[in-house]
């Protein structure tokens, strides 16, 4: 039986938990005012009360990875990535299909997205992956590591589609891969290779875009060209962010959200209806918040007792922060709108669940930094 040291609450990552757990109840309150019916007579949605149930959960299983020492999770990383591309697999042969993608999957009264697990599950085992390497990645591991852990994964989550997810995945790979090391030459002849190839690449993946994700494309490069259509989006969280001045509107006083002027109020445009009820001030604070979480796991990463401890951390942050950034994005206009949540605020159980699972790995790591068991 293992025993476990008093120490293990000691170096417990109290401030990345303070953290997520004010970043989850913002999100919490800002569903509930989001999603208020704009007659006070009418019932109101529960989306919020799900969200409470699905956080509960997910501190449930925060819990449940701090308490595991996380070089288990490296010994079973091949196995997690099978299962994970299963998960991929199996979406597009029995998904559930919703506005135009087929991205989940029911089982009973649960529905859950394969891809925001298998985002953690990638980093876990690309991780594992690239300690096994000695050497910084030439051009011939590096080919073989996109073929291995890319490639697939990339086509299958494109063929859902979830443009936004595959962009970001992307991204992480690139991080993770850099961070390792990576040939100065390469990544030369990569970059002069990309800019060469762009123009018939894009013209390659334009065409196998859907109607809807044109759209948006075309909404983001001219936004003034059809507001009331496929710009109506992004106009919409401008204008609700706007309106929420350097003060806001305060809480529960929105009108663009509860009023049905904005579209995806509770999910990928909730930090409009933050914006416009916390004004400028909010958002600063909201950004902050992020930022002390995004150093915190970079710090988690450089104090890091080894190399999968650190790549894993460092893969996480890169996570949160390329997800942040894009919704934050999104919803101000500057980037175009490809579905991607906030995290820990946005309504979502799968996001939601996904996420503390992942800063449970990342408290996971900071505590071990130290000893924490007997023999």
């Amino acid at each position: 039986m293992i025993k476990i040291d008093r120490r293990l609450i000691k170096y417990f990552d109290f401030i990345t938990f303070s953290l997520v757990i004010s970043l989850s109840i913002i999100g919490i309150l800002t569903i509930y005012s989001a999603t208020r019916p704009p007659v006070e007579s009418m019932n109101h949605p529960d989306f919020f009360l799900k969200q409470i149930l699905w956080l509960v959960a997910s501190l449930c299983c925060l819990v449940l990875m701090v308490l595991f020492d996380y070089m288990w999770i490296q010994r079973f990383s091949l196995y997690l990535y099978i299962a994970g591309m299963l998960m991929l697999v199996l979406v597009l042969i029995i998904g559930k299909s919703a506005m135009g993608a087929q991205r989940w999957i029911e089982i009973g009264p649960l529905t859950f997205q394969p891809s925001e697990f298998f985002r953690l599950i990638f980093i876990i085992s690309y991780s594992a992956y690239l300690t096994t390497l000695r050497e910084p990645l030439s051009h011939k591991t590096y080919l073989k590591s996109a073929l291995l852990f890319a490639l697939l994964p990339l086509i299958l989550l494109f063929k859902q589609p979830d443009l936004g997810t595959t962009i970001l995945f992307l991204c992480i790979f690139i991080t993770l891969s850099l961070i390792k090391g990576i040939n100065k030459k390469f990544i030369t002849a990569a970059l002069i290779i990309s800019i060469i190839s762009v123009p018939f690449l894009g013209n390659i993946v334009w065409d196998k875009l859907k109607d809807y994700q044109k759209n948006r494309l075309t909404a983001f490069i001219s936004p003034d060209e059809d507001i009331a259509g496929i710009g109506y989006h992004i106009n919409q969280s401008k204008i609700t962010i706007g309106s929420g001045g350097l003060t806001g509107k305060g809480y529960m006083k929105g009108t663009q959200g509860p009023l049905r002027f904005l579209p995806e109020k509770h999910t990928d445009f909730i930090f409009a209806v933050y914006a416009e009820e916390f004004g400028f001030i909010g958002s600063i604070i909201l950004v902050f918040i992020y930022l002390i979480l995004f150093l915190r796991g970079l710090d988690t990463a450089l104090k890091a007792k080894d190399e999968f401890g650190r790549l894993v951390a460092t893969g996480i942050t890169a996570m949160f922060f390329f997800y942040f950034t894009v919704n934050i994005g999104m919803a101000m206009g500057i980037m175009p709108v490809v579905g991607v949540p906030l995290p820990f605020v946005s309504y979502g159980g799968t996001a939601l669940l996904s996420n503390y699972i992942a800063v449970g790995i990342l408290i996971n790591i900071r505590t071990r930094r130290y000893e924490l068991f007997y023999p």
